[in-house]
């Protein structure tokens, strides 16, 4: 089989601030990322063109259904040029940089929220999490929009904690 036209696929780490840009060029609704705590950006890129990018922050709150920050990561973004690119992305973060993430700084889980309204949570689903909560947000303080209803979404490696901790 011919390898004429097929552009490398990676995925890599990159520049919280190349991140960012992408969120906006993409117009993710949330937007960039403006947390002052440790965090780690990552990109898929087709070639030299970025087509997904994934934000892991520490948490903000304390805890989040019942895991703290000593114990959980947050994907705090995940978009894509192309919405079938999200899922790819979500499965290579959760598979490669999950664990060493979990291995370098002693974390058992890693967290989404996602949008009840706007989201069906399939690509957590799909891979593998478990709803772990449901919270809603207060108004934000920056643009006065009402909170929203979320779900969370739990991954661990280890199966039996992600059962244990499943909610219906």
């Amino acid at each position: 089989m011919s390898s004429a036209g097929f552009s490398e696929v990676c995925f890599r780490t990159i520049h919280r601030s190349d991140l960012n840009l992408l969120l906006i060029e993409w117009e993710h609704r949330i937007g960039p990322v403006r947390r002052p705590n440790r965090c780690w950006s990552h990109g898929l890129f087709h070639g030299d063109v970025p087509v997904a990018v994934v934000a892991t922050d520490r948490l903000i709150r304390e805890q989040v259904a019942g895991l703290d920050r000593t114990q959980a990561i947050e994907l705090s973004r995940l978009a894509a040029a192309r919405p079938d690119r999200s899922r790819v992305a979500l499965r290579l973060w959760r598979s490669f940089v999950v664990p060493a993430i979990c291995a370098e700084g002693g974390y058992g889980w890693a967290i989404s929220y996602q949008d009840a309204l706007l989201h069906t949570g399939n690509p957590y689903r799909f891979d593998g999490w478990v709803m772990i909560g449901r919270s809603r947000s207060g108004v934000d303080k920056r643009t006065a929009r009402q909170g929203r209803s979320k779900v969370i979404w739990g991954w661990c490696d280890d199966e039996g904690q992600r059962n244990a901790r499943a909610q219906v």
